[in-house]
This record gives structure tokens, sequence and C-alpha cells, in this order.
């Protein structure tokens, strides 16, 4: 049985929730007679821990960790908008303080200040969610019970599981659960409109039971918070693969972190929620303890993400000391990202993340990286769990969105004119079955550091390319300065627009946002009379790789001039229509199936410069989403316009000759 409290690091309570306040002093030209040094803590208040979340309920008795506190200290809770809370201490020790909360005061996010005459000091910012006052009695074979309420008041129909047995609750918000915990936690399917206190920037939506004792009776409750998400955009980012290598920290933070905080700023500038759903391979256990980079330390890079990030573990999201223990190598990402399957609504979307990865690693053990080799599949109590789930839905209808790790299908290749798709899991047909029934389906899955789709009956799988590209060797100093997937896709992520009304789905909208371009920018030209790789070009260092050239560089390793053009289209699908036009008249497009040569420039071509062999699961790999047109001379300007299956039209008049380099666009 998995059980997530047998190592020690997960016994203790999953949030702690805790925040020690740093005050410090600092240096001020205010011309006092103390030489211009004026103290941030004119309070003296020291060791204060706010607790993450706070669950009150107007009136309800406060304790507060801290030193320094004074009896009719005022306690000021100040919320995004509206009116200042303030509440008084009435006792003080030398350890802590009491007061009540405020009897307006209601769920949602506070800044939390303490004031003393003119002076005042400000604590941190802490989630207030409010508590339901109700007295739930024991049932017969029932291990779990609670209440999940908002403002103090149970909510209906919510959908509560241990990942194995599937319930709602009553009326009153109440429900109960025949649960053998053997996962040693419960969640919540968060219903729409709803939004819980986050652990930085993942919503706490499970709790810990006790999974030592299945037999006793425990209450778990969860307090949301009313958001409206009718309207929201959510962002699908795959492989991070964070390690404290190849710059990899340096990249993220300054290159592709800003560019998502960008996009969401943009949104919630618009009035629009924004969240945010990771598709594994966060970390790369590889470094785990080589370079001290295990999930936690990951959890602190996902945590600048500006909104809240539901997440989903992949085979680098698991412990390399752990053999043949799938369960128990997904501890430390547990402890970190919450569990590794489970359903979430957001407007009228219901989302289902799913662990695909069966974690081997033959020959680990403490103190051992084994090998790391998985199964991409899923379990058959997750499958079971996943038809429980999708059974407490409305009807069919119901849109849904299913997050896993490795993609359902292999990249569709070309048979002639044709495109053959090729299910990739070990048990594919499996999740085919149970999603058979449902209209509108959704796949959203990463691993292959790609961009591809199928479109099969009721599913369309949106294969979303990396965050990290090519593992961060193209940017990483020294190399090409770029950042290309292996299909020659940038860096870059998914945007899905929603809106909805009446709880009914009104408008989708989606598109692959490479990181440092705008959202237009959704394919890329090449004409291929310039694309010629040679050593001379490319291999200024290092002369004596030439030989090995020819085995990286395909069919640009020669000089042509047939005046043929290649189109890259990121995020292609057989809904996409590809017009190209010279001089006023339509050119045959045909699809191919072929390799991007910029991403051989920019990771083959510069390993080798460097003296070093490009690593296999690197190397550029044939791409269907690429287009041949032929031009009738080599200086005629073209035409492009791309249309996407949602009507979104992109053109680029590209003007030729055009250079072949590792800047060009």
């Amino acid at each position: 049985m998995k059980n997530f409290l047998r190592k020690t690091a997960a016994a203790v309570p999953l949030f702690a929730g805790i925040l020690a306040v740093a005050l410090l002093t600092t240096i001020s030209c205010n011309g006092n007679d103390d030489g211009g040094k004026k103290s941030t803590n004119p309070l003296n208040i020291t060791k204060v821990i706010l607790p993450s979340v706070l669950y009150t309920y107007p009136g309800a008795g406060i304790t507060l960790s801290g030193q320094g506190f004074l009896v009719k200290d005022k306690v000021e809770f100040i919320p995004g908008t509206g009116d200042m809370l303030v509440s008084e201490i009435t006792s003080a020790t030398d350890t802590n303080c009491s007061f009540k909360a405020p009897s307006s005061i209601s769920s949602g996010s506070y800044g939390l200040k303490i004031s003393r005459g003119d002076d005042e000091l400000s604590l941190g910012n802490i989630t207030v969610a409010i508590n339901a006052d109700v007295d739930i009695p024991d049932k017969e074979g029932m291990s779990v019970k609670g209440i999940v309420s908002c403002e103090g008041k149970g909510l209906p129909g919510v959908v509560v599981s241990d990942g194995y047995e599937v319930t709602k609750t009553d009326e009153n918000g109440i429900y109960y659960l025949a649960s053998e915990k053997q996962n040693g936690y419960v969640f919540i399917s968060l219903p729409s409109g709803y939004i819980t206190a986050e652990n930085g920037n993942t919503p706490i939506f499970y709790k810990n039971v006790n999974s030592s004792r299945p037999k006793l009776s425990e209450e778990v409750n969860f307090q949301l918070i009313k958001e409206d998400n009718s309207n929201y955009v959510l962002i699908a980012m795959a492989d991070f693969h964070l390690a404290d290598r190849c710059s990899d920290l340096n990249q993220y933070t300054d290159v592709i972190l800003p560019d998502i905080n960008s996009t969401i700023a943009k949104y919630e500038a618009e009035g629009k929620k924004v969240y945010g759903l990771t598709l594994g391979d966060l970390s790369w256990d590889i470094f785990w303890y080589s370079n001290s980079f295990a999930p936690a330390t990951v959890k602190t890079y996902i945590n600048k993400i500006n909104c809240p990030v539901f997440n989903c573990t992949g085979n680098h999201d698991n412990d390399p000391y752990v053999a043949n223990d799938d369960w128990q190598a997904s501890v430390p990402y547990f402890n970190s990202f919450g569990p590794t399957y489970y359903s979430f609504n957001l407007g009228p979307v219901h989302y289902i993340v799913l662990d695909n990865i069966v974690y081997i690693n033959t020959g680990g053990s403490e103190g051992k990286v084994g090998e790391r080799n998985y199964d991409c599949r899923i379990t058959d109590s997750q499958i079971e769990w996943l038809k429980k789930d999708l059974a407490t839905l409305p009807g069919t209808s119901t849109p849904v969105v299913v997050a896993m790790h490795a993609p359902l299908y292999k990249r569709p290749y070309m048979s002639g004119a044709s495109e053959v798709n090729v299910m990739n899991l070990k048990n594919s047909s499996d999740l085919v079955e149970a999603l058979a029934s449902y209209e509108d389906v959704t796949i959203l899955t990463g691993h292959v550091h790609t961009n591809y789709s199928t479109v099969t009956d009721n599913l369309r799988e949106h294969n979303v390319a990396a965050i990290c590209a090519t593992w961060w060797w193209t940017g990483y100093e020294g190399y090409a300065g770029n950042y290309i997937c292996k299909d020659g896709s940038p860096a870059g992520y998914d945007v899905w627009e929603i809106s909805s009304s009446n709880g009914s789905l009104t408008k989708v909208n989606s598109y692959y946002k490479s990181a440092g371009y705008d959202a237009g920018y959704q394919f890329r030209t090449y004409d291929l009379n310039n694309v010629y790789i040679s050593a001379d070009k490319f291999l200024p260092d290092n002369k004596s790789k030439e030989d090995e050239l020819a085995d990286y560089v395909s069919d640009y390793g020669i000089s042509r001039s047939d005046n043929k053009v290649l189109i890259n289209i990121f995020n292609y699908n057989t809904g996409w229509k590809v017009d190209v036009t010279e001089n006023g008249e339509p050119l045959s497009v045909a699809r191919v199936d072929v390799k991007d040569p910029l991403h051989i420039i920019s990771y083959e071509t510069q390993r080798l410069n460097h003296g070093a062999t490009p690593t296999s699961d690197f190397l550029t790999g044939n791409t269907s989403h690429m287009f041949e047109v032929t031009a009738s001379s080599g200086s005629s300007t073209l035409i492009i316009k791309v249309t996407d299956d949602f009507g979104n039209v992109y053109t680029e008049t590209m003007t030729r000759p055009k250079g072949f380099n590792t800047s060009m666009k």
C-alpha cells in the first residue's frame, strides 16, 4: 500500500504554514541624534510566527506567537479592497498574544499589521478561512467525515475522495467517506466558483489523514473562498527540469519566468482570473542529491509564478534512491506539490490530473541513484478512481480536460499524405475507453519536449513543448543564445482562454506562447536555398568534429538552389489551414515529416563545436508540423497565411533571400 507517512519527512503536518517574520534595521538619513539609524521595528516585536492559513470565524479567539506584544496594541487586517478591520490585543505574554477575530471578517487574503500609537509594524500576509461551526457525529463504517464550507456555511454537492473512494457533500456540506486511508490524505474536487488558500501558489485542496489507523474516525474539514472563474485563462507548462545546472536557474528567472508572469499580468489587467497547470518533470531526479535540488527546492521557483498553480508529476519527479516502489518514490514530490492524481473544476470545465508514470528505478538504494527507468502506464486503481470521479459529473456533455505527463499518443507521422496516430501508453486504450462517452475531451501532456496534436473521435491531445527547451542547453552561456525545442518550437507554454455564461461554455481560444515572442508568433520560415549546415560555418572552433557532422545534419548538409521554402507551424493540428502565395498566385503546399534545421545548429553543432558528443535524447527529431512549398525564383516575396482551428489568422510576408542563423525568427 502507498503510505505517504512512512518517511519521517511526511510524518509531520503537511502544512505547518510557518512564516518567520524577519525584523531588520536599516540606515535612514532622518536627522536623528542616533546617527541616522531608524529601526523598521519600532515596536520591538520579534519571533512572530504566522500560519499561512488562519482558520477562524467572527469573534473567535486567536492566539499569535511572538514576543514584544502589549495589551491594547491594535491588530489590523488589511484586505486587497475594502475597509481595514481592527481588533485589540487583550492579553500578552513573553511568547504570544491573544485577540478576537473582527466581527465582520470574511475569507480572503489580508495584510497583517500591529500598531501602537503612531508606530506600526507589518507582520506579512495571511489567508483567512472561515470555519463552519457544526457538530458532525460519527457514522458506522465511515473513517473520514467533515464539512466543506465557505463563510461558515456548508456547500452541497462537493466531491470528496481519498484517491480510491469518491463521495459528495450533502445539502449541509457534510460528507462521510468509507476510506481505508491507503494514500494518507483526502482531497476535494474544487468546485467551480471557488478557490482555496494556497501553500506558496499551490491550492490547498487536500489534507492528511492517519493511514496507520485506518478504522479511526477522523474529521477533515475544507474551507473555500468564493472566486468567479466563469471567464478565465489557463496556462499549461511542461518540463521545467530545474536542477541548478547549465545556468538553468538564471535562464528560468531572467527569461522564461518574466514571460509567464507578463502573460498573467496582461490577462489580470483585463479582469480575468489566471491559473497555472504544470505537466510534470518540474525537477530532474538525477540531480536531486548531487546538486541538492529536490522538489522542496524546486517548489520555491514554481512559487514565483504569479497565479495559483495546479501541478502534475513526471518521471523525473521521483526519488532516484528508491527502487521498485513507485509510491514511496513519489513521497518528496507529494510533500511539496501534493497528490499525484486528483480533479478540480474551473468554470464549466472539469480537470483531471493523472499520474501515468510507474517509477521502477532498477538498482536504486539509499545513497545510490538507480537506472531511473519507468513504465508509461496508468495504474488500474487510478483508472477505477477516474471512472468514479467522472460519474459525479452532471452529464457527458461536460467539457473534460485530462492533464498528465507522458503523451497518450506518440508523435503523429506522415504516411504519404495521411497522418498516422499510434498510442503511446502501455494502457492507452483503458483511458480512451473510460472517456469514450464524454463529448468534449482535451488531453494536455508533455514529456517529449515537442509540440504536436492528435485529433481522434472525441479526444484532442495537445502535447506541449518544454519550458526548458532542450534541457536548457541552447540558452547556456557560449551556446546558441536561444530557447529551441527538439522540433524547432521555441520554449513556451499553452494559453487557454475560457469563457462561459450560466455554467455553460461559450467560447474557447488557445494558442502556443513562445517565450520572448508575442502571441502572434506561431510559425517560422526557412529559405532552404540558404540552409546549408557546413563545418566551415558551424564548427569554427572544432573542425576535428567535421566527420561527425554528417550524422546530425540530415538533408541540410548540402548546398541547394531549388527555391524551396520550409514552414514550421509549432502548434499545428489537422484543423489548421496553410495558404502561400507568390506574386498573387497560390503555391501548392505539402505537409512533410522532416527535422527542423534551426535546432540542429542550436544544439548538435554547438555541442560538436565545444568538443562534446550530443546527447541522444536531446537530438533534433522529425516533426510532421512542417510544410514545404516551391517558389518560382529565389528572390520572390511569399505571403504566408496560417489559420488555426479557432479561426485565428497568422501571417508573414517572407522576403527572400532569408538568412539562416541561431538568432533568426
